[in-house]
């Protein structure tokens, strides 16, 4: 295939991932993909690049599938460097297309302008796969491999640098395939050991990753065979829906759930990484009879041991565990839904007026609609957890830890799924990371509700200190008049003050069919019964 340049090839290439919409900013080393974009999809231009890859991984993340963001050379790759981190710690598929200086001054050394010293380099430390343009011959194949790398699992983020000549040029693709590498299959005697065991349990446990939600009906199966309880990561959120009476969520480390764990005589774990904020700092106490998949074979023992460990997809290892499953003790399965109740009403409890919230969204979102979280005290405390999921899709929310980006995840989400509300819960101190995408919320006009919390700076680090420390260093912040800043934005604003105005307040919030501010004051609707601090380890004195 020929192509005036190279704009003509991305455009073709996005199209055939079922790309519509592109996310970036700008630049005199990405125009001509920028305006091919434009002219034939959707582009949006964010107000700063770690949003243009923040927007596009949930994009990705909304669909099941992959997102795009094009950014500038130097400077802009390298603010895309963070957010590409938090692609490449949840598996998420980003294509990044980033811009790069005419190919006769790469690593010139003169300071041409945008330039910056090993770009690749940094590009490959944090994607699953980077590639420089070298030819207007090789585009095409590595854009198809950089998708595929993105989209293969374990998947993350894949960057493509650009030389701004090359992009220009006239574009020969031989439109080759890529071949995808075979998905691994346990060996038929680590399969059998496993169906043994498996059989033999009246105590089962499931925890499920990111990696069983691509094994949906598959999950669900073994679960209503065996009667077992099912805890989840926060990435393994909605692989069965939330409402489900056997799900008993993201609490492992909840009191009831470590004696579940400490009682039972198999736990099956799915696609989990098993991380530290998860599992208390590693502290969490696993059965010993710990059946394991996972595609990612360095996965696998990695953090606890794994006596039977599975390598393969959790689509085609489950079913045959499912076949040779038995049922579980009644009385077993019965104190699995009983625990499920258990902590959801101490949770509820716990968060005392934030409760009326949490119940008002749970009451008026769409089942299925994406929920944005940014890294603040409600996800932490109960948005992970207690706000019901019932679509792995519609769990979107930084799993590298990172403050600041759930409002350019909730935006991508948003225009991949236009048809349904999209809710963004922020506080005001991750708002702050990135502002100016408030600006990107007026101009596009998505049908977004942004829920910001506003306790006046960084309440988990407030919470840390109060609770270890003598004094707060750099928690309390200059917060703007959020009523002001909406109607500067052209946005409608809304406020809860009080319990009961949370449901009427969200209620119209979710019904309007563009962006709504809505403020969540702190102050005046009056602290959690306990306040929250992030389950790490404080080194004592």
């Amino acid at each position: 295939m020929q192509y005036d340049n190279g704009g003509d090839l991305l455009v073709a290439h996005l199209k055939s991932l079922g790309i519509d919409t592109v996310f970036g900013i700008v630049s005199v080393h990405n125009l001509p993909l920028v305006e091919a974009v434009d002219r034939e999809l959707r582009f949006v231009p964010v107000r700063h690049e770690a949003t243009a890859v923040n927007a596009a991984d949930g994009y990705g993340r909304a669909r099941g599938s992959i997102g795009c963001a094009l950014t500038s050379t130097g400077t802009g790759a390298g603010n895309a460097a963070g957010s590409l981190i938090e692609a490449l710690a949840a598996g998420t598929s980003v294509l990044h297309v980033t811009g790069q200086i005419e190919s006769a001054h790469l690593g010139g050394g003169r300071g041409f302008i945008h330039e910056t010293k090993d770009q690749l380099g940094m590009l490959t430390a944090v994607s699953a796969y980077a590639a420089a343009v070298g030819s207007a011959r090789d585009a095409g194949r590595l854009l198809r491999e950089a998708s595929a790398a993105a989209l293969s699992t374990p998947g993350g983020p894949a960057s493509i640098e650009w030389p701004i000549d090359l992009q220009y040029a006239p574009q020969q693709d031989t439109g080759e395939t890529v071949t995808a590498a075979p998905d691994p299959v346990p060996t038929p005697a680590a399969l059998a050991a496993a169906r043994e065991l498996l059989a033999s349990a009246r105590r089962p446990l499931i925890w499920a990753g990111g990696g069983a939600t691509t094994a949906r009906d598959e999950l669900l199966a073994l679960l209503e065979a065996t009667g077992a309880g099912l805890l989840t990561s926060n990435s393994g959120r909605g692989s069965v829906p939330e409402d489900h009476p056997l799900v008993i969520g993201n609490f492992a480390t909840t009191p009831p759930c470590r004696t579940l764990l400490a009682e039972a005589d198999v736990l099956l774990t799915i696609g989990t990484h098993f991380r530290s904020n998860e599992t208390a700092d590693y502290g969490l106490e696993l059965p010993a009879a710990h059946l394991q998949i996972d595609v990612d074979r360095a996965a696998l023992g990695r953090v606890y041991p794994a006596p039977h460990a599975l390598h393969g997809t959790a689509a085609a290892v489950l079913p045959a565990l499912t076949a040779a499953a038995r049922r579980a003790d009644a009385d077993w399965t019965a104190r699995v839904k009983t625990v499920r109740e258990d902590v959801r009403a101490t949770l509820h409890d716990n968060i005392g007026p934030q409760a009326a919230v949490c119940d008002a969204l749970a009451a008026v979102l769409p089942r299925g609609a994406v929920v944005a979280r940014d890294v603040t005290i409600p996800s932490s405390s109960w948005g992970n957890r207690l706000l019901p999921i019932h679509d792995p899709r519609a769990n979107v929310f930084p799993r590298g830890g990172g403050i600041g980006q759930g409002l350019g995840m909730g935006i991508g989400a948003a225009l991949a799924r236009p048809e349904q509300p999209t809710v963004v819960i922020a506080g005001d101190g991750g708002l702050a990371v990135h502002l100016g995408e408030l600006l990107t919320v007026a101009q596009e006009r998505p049908r977004l509700t942004l829920i910001v919390f506003n306790d006046g700076g960084y309440g988990v680090l407030r919470n840390m200190q109060d609770t270890y420390g003598e004094r707060r260093s750099g928690v309390d912040l200059f917060t703007p008049d959020f009523a002001a800043l909406a109607a500067a934005c052209a946005l409608p604003y809304a406020r809860i003050a009080s319990q009961t105005d949370a449901a009427p307040v969200l209620r119209a919030a979710l019904a309007f069919d563009g962006p709504t501010l809505v403020e969540v004051d702190l102050d005046a609707l009056g602290p959690m019964k306990n306040p929250f601090t992030p389950p790490v380890t404080i080194p004592a004195a």
